[in-house]
């Protein structure tokens, strides 16, 4: 059985593609490539059908990682096919969670970096849209630090199915 993460941000062009991104190579890495889908999405639908922004893209390859993304809006029937929605920051999490169908779904919702203890209470992955490519590096920092116990999380719910 298939276990289905999806990232989200506000618009999905920049901080969810890159956590999906790496994400997606932290899975491949592991070897669980064909156990864990992964996709992103963003709360709202401004920018749906276009690519990432090319900030994201440029860091993302700089880095090593897939920049292959078309955005799209989290849907809330989608939390009927994903075991687990993963917000970059507060806000979303509560777009989320009030967008849920019901209160399994919204227990789905959790923030990214708290994946990551050295986060402390900052949990809040800042939009680094309206800034320099500085943000976008800072973005992708937070993303990989926190994947490591996301990974961690996500594969023991993936090796407990296969029990």
């Amino acid at each position: 059985m298939t276990y289905r993460v999806s990232f989200v941000c506000t618009g999905n062009i920049c901080r969810s593609p890159i956590a999906e991104s790496v994400f997606r190579a932290r899975v491949e890495e592991a070897g669980l490539g064909d156990r864990i889908e992964v996709e992103s999405a963003g709360t709202g639908g401004w920018h749906e059908g276009d690519g990432a922004d090319p900030r994201a893209v440029a860091v993302l390859a700089e880095h090593g990682y897939d920049t292959n993304h078309v955005a799209r809006q989290f849907q809330a029937s989608g939390f009927a096919r994903l075991d687990l929605v993963v917000a970059l920051d507060s806000g979303h999490r509560k777009t989320l969670r009030h967008l849920a169908p019901t209160e399994q779904d919204a227990e789905k919702v959790r923030l990214l970096r708290s994946y990551d203890p050295a986060a402390g209470d900052d949990l809040d992955v800042p939009d680094p849209y309206y800034g320099a490519l500085d943000g976008f590096e800072e973005c992708l920092e937070m993303v990989e630090a926190a994947s490591e116990g996301l990974l961690a999380a996500v594969r023991e719910e993936v090796e407990g199915r296969a029990i």
